[in-house]
C-alpha cells in the first residue's frame, strides 16, 4: 500500500503503465481485438476489451505476460504526441470505443494526445512511469469480469482483465499472499458453507435471503444496536417500504439522487417510490406534535430495510445488494448542540467498533465537488462544514478530507475500518444538514420564544448491516467470536447411552440464553468434532462415562486441541460472561 501522495501517485502511474503494456500484448496475441479503457485502480489496474468471438480464460493468462515481459524490453519511454481529431479518429477507425472517446475528449476544442511505447501506441491523457523498460517488472494478472461499456447495461459486454503492479518482487508477493489468503476468508464462499445466507435467481439479484443461521447474527447485532440506543435517549420506529413521488420530490433524492431509485409506482392513480433512505420518512416523526427546545436533541432511530439501484455487474455478495438494512438515525437538536451531538455519534461508532474487534480506522471527511449538484448555497454548506470540523478538532480525530464525496445535501463523515488482513472497507456515516429541515420547514421554539429551525444530524455507524456481515464474515474468517456466534455450544455425545445427559445439558443451556446445539449422531467422536471445528462453533461439550458419572462436561474450544473437564455450572457462568463482555478472543 502507499504511505504518501508521492508514492501514490507513482504507483497509480506505475500501473496504468501496465494497463498500457497488457493491451500492446493482449493486441499482439489477438490482432481483431477492439480495446476501450484501461485504468489504474487501488491496489491494481484493468483493460476492458472486445474480444468479439474469441473467448479468453484466465488459463490464458500466462501466455500473455510472457508477452508482456517480451514487448516491455523495447519500451524505454512514453512518447507523448499530439494528435488532431481527425488523425485520432483514422487511427481508430474500426474501434467504436475509442471513437466515443475521441467525440467526448475533443470537445471545445480539447487536444487530444497519445503515448507511445515501442510499437505500442494508444489515446491516454498521461500519467506515466520513465523507463518503463526498467520499472515495469513485477505484475501479474488477477482475473477476468464482465463490464458494459461505459457501465451501462444497455451497452455492450466488454471483457475486463484486472491486474497488479508493484515496484517490488516483495510487495507483488504479499500482496499475492493477502489475496490467498482472502479467497479462503471470501463471504460469498463462506456464507455457503455456514449456511448464512443466499441469493435466488427467482427472487432477484442483489436481494438477500437470510438463512437461520445469518439471521441469527443479524438479530443479535440489530438487538445491541437497539439496547445501546435506548440507552442513549433514541426513540426506535418503523417506517414504510414506500412513500409519495411528492415525498421524495420534497426532499431532493427525486432531482438528485433518482438514478439510484427505482421507478414510480401507480397506486390508485398517485405515484409512489421504494424508499432508498429513512430521512424523509423519519422528519415526519419529528414533526408528529410542536416541538420546543426543551423536547431536542430529539433522536429518532430504526433498524430499516432500503432499496437502492446497483447495475448487475456491481453487485458483490451481501458488499453490494439492492436491498439492504441501515443502522439508521436523525438526531433534530439545536445549532448550539450540533457539535457535542456530533462528538456524541463519534463516540458511539469508536464503541461499536471495538466491540466487532475493529480497532484501526480512518475518518474521511467528504465536501462538496465542484462537478457534482447539491442542494443549497455556500453559506449553507459553509456553515455545515464548519460545525464538522470544530467536532473532529475537539474529538481529536485523525482525518482525511475527499473532494466530492459529501451527500447531496450536506458534508459527511466516513469511517473507513481495517480488517485482519489490513483491507479498508467504508461502514459508517454521520452527516451534519441543514438543509433538509429548511425543507420541510421544521421548527422548535427556542427559550427565546422565538420559532428557530433545527440542525438535522444523519447517522449510520455501521452503514449497510449486509455489507457490515460480509466483513464480518471476512475479517473472523468465519470463526465468529462467541457473542456473535450463531451456535455457540455444540453438544457431542460419545455414544447413545450418553444423550439423555447431553438432553439434559442443552436444557441448561438453553434456559441460560445460550445458542445450542446436540450431535447425537452414530458416528465417531472424531467425525463429530471435525463437523463442529468446520462449523466454526468456539465451543464443544463432549460427553462420555466420566462426565456423566462426575456430572461434569469436558470442553474443547475449536481454537485448541487441548480438553478439559469442568461443572458445568462453571462453564455457564465463564461462557455467560464472555457473551456479556463480548470478548472478540
Amino acid at each position: 500500500m502507499a504511505t504518501s501522495n508521492q508514492s501514490k501517485e507513482y504507483l497509480d502511474n506505475l500501473r496504468h503503465s501496465c494497463a498500457h503494456l497488457l493491451a500492446a500484448a493482449v493486441l499482439e496475441l489477438y490482432p481483431s481485438v477492439k480495446r476501450a479503457i484501461g485504468p489504474s485502480i487501488e491496489d491494481g489496474f484493468y483493460y476492458d476489451f472486445d474480444f468479439g468471438g474469441v473467448k479468453i480464460s484466465e488459463e490464458d493468462f500466462p501466455k500473455i505476460e510472457n508477452k508482456m515481459k517480451e514487448l516491455v524490453k523495447t519500451w524505454k519511454s512514453f512518447e507523448k504526441k499530439n494528435v488532431s481529431t481527425e488523425k485520432a479518429k483514422e487511427f481508430y477507425k474500426d474501434n467504436e470505443y475509442k471513437i466515443e472517446l475521441i467525440e467526448e475528449f475533443s470537445k471545445g476544442g480539447k487536444k487530444l494526445t497519445f503515448y507511445q511505447s515501442g510499437n505500442y501506441s494508444d489515446l491516454c491523457r498521461g500519467g506515466h512511469v520513465d523507463h518503463p523498460d526498467l520499472r515495469l517488472k513485477y505484475f501479474r494478472l488477477l482475473s477476468l469480469a464482465g463490464a458494459y461499456w461505459r457501465g451501462n447495461e444497455k451497452n455492450k459486454m466488454l471483457t475486463r482483465i484486472y491486474g497488479t503492479c508493484f515496484q517490488t518482487q516483495k510487495e507483488l508477493d504479499n500482496y499475492l499472499k493477502m489475496l490467498d489468503e482472502a479467497k479462503k476468508r471470501d463471504h460469498k464462499k463462506l456464507g455457503k458453507e455456514l449456511e448464512l445466507f443466499t441469493f435466488s435467481s427467482e427472487v432477484g439479484q442483489g436481494l438477500t435471503i437470510w438463512l437461520p443461521k445469518g439471521a441469527v447474527i443479524r438479530r443479535v447485532i440489530e438487538d445491541f444496536m437497539v439496547s445501546e440506543q435506548t440507552k442513549m435517549g433514541y426513540h426506535h420506529v418503523y417506517s414504510p417500504h414506500i412513500g409519495q413521488k411528492t415525498l421524495w420530490k420534497k426532499s431532493g433524492h427525486w432531482d438528485l439522487y433518482k438514478e439510484k431509485m427505482y421507478s414510480p409506482m401507480d397506486v390508485d392513480g398517485t405515484e409512489y417510490l421504494v424508499k432508498p433512505m429513512t430521512c424523509p420518512m423519519h422528519i415526519q416523526s419529528f414533526e408528529f406534535k410542536p416541538k420546543s427546545y426543551r423536547d431536542l436533541p430529539y433522536k429518532i432511530a430504526e433498524i430499516a430495510s432500503v432499496y437502492r439501484y446497483e447495475q448487475s455487474g456491481e453487485l458483490s455478495g451481501l458488499l453490494r445488494v439492492r436491498s439492504f438494512t441501515q443502522d439508521d438515525a436523525h438526531i433534530f437538536c439545536t445549532p448550539e448542540q450540533a457539535v457535542d451531538e456530533f462528538i456524541e455519534v463519534f463516540n458511539f461508532i469508536k464503541k461499536l467498533y471495538s466491540s466487532f474487534g475493529f480497532n484501526d480506522y480512518i475518518i474521511r471527511l467528504g465536501i462538496r465537488s465542484k462537478k457534482e449538484k447539491y442542494l443549497g448555497n455556500d453559506a449553507v454548506w459553509q456553515k455545515a462544514e464548519k460545525k464538522i470540523l470544530e467536532a473532529l478538532k475537539i474529538s481529536k480525530a485523525k482525518y482525511i478530507v475527499s473532494e466530492g464525496d459529501a451527500a447531496f445535501y450536506g458534508p459527511k463523515v466516513d469511517f473507513v475500518i481495517k480488517d485482519a488482513l489490513g483491507r479498508q472497507w467504508q461502514c459508517g456515516t454521520a452527516q451534519i444538514d441543514f438543509m433538509l429541515p429548511e425543507r420541510f420547514n421544521l421548527e422548535y421554539v427556542d427559550s427565546d420564544g422565538k420559532t428557530k429551525t433545527p440542525v438535522m444530524i444523519h447517522r449510520a455507524p455501521l452503514g449497510s448491516l449486509e455489507r457490515f456481515l460480509g466483513i464480518l464474515i471476512e475479517h473472523y474468517s468465519g470463526a465468529f467470536p462467541t457473542w456473535l456466534s450463531p451456535v455457540q455450544v455444540k453438544i457431542l455425545s460419545i455414544a447413545e447411552r450418553h444423550v439423555l445427559y447431553a438432553n439434559t445439558i442443552v436444557n441448561q443451556l438453553r434456559t441460560n440464553g445460550l445458542r445450542v446445539e446436540l450431535n447425537d449422531k452414530n458416528e465417531t467422536l472424531g467425525n463429530k468434532i471435525r463437523d463442529a471445528q468446520n462449523e466454526k462453533v468456539p465451543y464443544m461439550l463432549i460427553v462420555g462415562d466420566k462426565e456423566v458419572v462426575d456430572n461434569t462436561v469436558n470442553i474443547r474450544k475449536r481454537s485448541q486441541k487441548e480438553s478439559n473437564n469442568i461443572k458445568l455450572k462453571e462453564f455457564i457462568k465463564n461462557i455467560k460472561k464472555e457473551i456479556e463482555e463480548k470478548s472478540i478472543l
